[in-house]
């Protein structure tokens, strides 16, 4: 019985840990903009980055960092997007076990039409990585073009959640 009562006591002591994604939606560049649009009344991080981008993956521990201390706000989002191919949708997934990726990742399948959708997110960015843009009440009100530190991650997240 008291074994019973420790393993209940170590499986209830895990529950309460966030979470992380075990699966990658994959997903066009419509599904990204109605995904980000469904967030409206948060602000609602959105970080591009890829596996092969070392700047990318060096600010993606902040960015973990500051999500997990944001998690318990329901008036906070971050989502992941990953422009990884479509071919390493297993490596994505495997580097977001490895990294321990505890905000939403999304696969942005949608390269052939970059040319597209990158003015349509913003108009300034030139289609280079790590972009990281935040939305308030489904509107854009910062875009971050390079890597962020985690100190100007949180400023920017600061400023935009009163």
């Amino acid at each position: 019985m008291k074994n019973w009562i420790t393993l209940l006591f170590i499986f209830l002591s895990f529950t309460g840990i966030k979470a992380q994604q075990t699966d990658l939606k994959v997903m066009k560049y419509e599904d990204l903009e109605k995904r980000i649009q469904q967030e409206n009344d948060k602000l609602l991080v959105v970080n591009f980055w890829s596996t092969t981008c070392a700047p990318c993956v060096k600010e993606l521990p902040h960015f973990m960092e500051v999500n997990n201390k944001n998690s318990g706000n329901p008036k906070f989002k971050m989502i992941l997007v990953s422009l990884d191919r479509l071919a390493d949708k297993e490596r994505v997934i495997k580097f977001m076990k490895n990294k321990n990726l505890t905000a939403e990742v999304i696969l942005l399948d949608d390269i052939k039409r970059m040319n597209t959708w990158i003015p349509r997110f913003e108009k300034n960015w030139d289609g280079n990585i790590p972009v990281t843009l935040f939305y308030k009440n489904g509107e854009k009100v910062y875009f971050n073009d390079g890597e962020m530190s985690r100190e100007e991650l949180e400023k920017t997240i600061n400023d935009n959640l009163q």
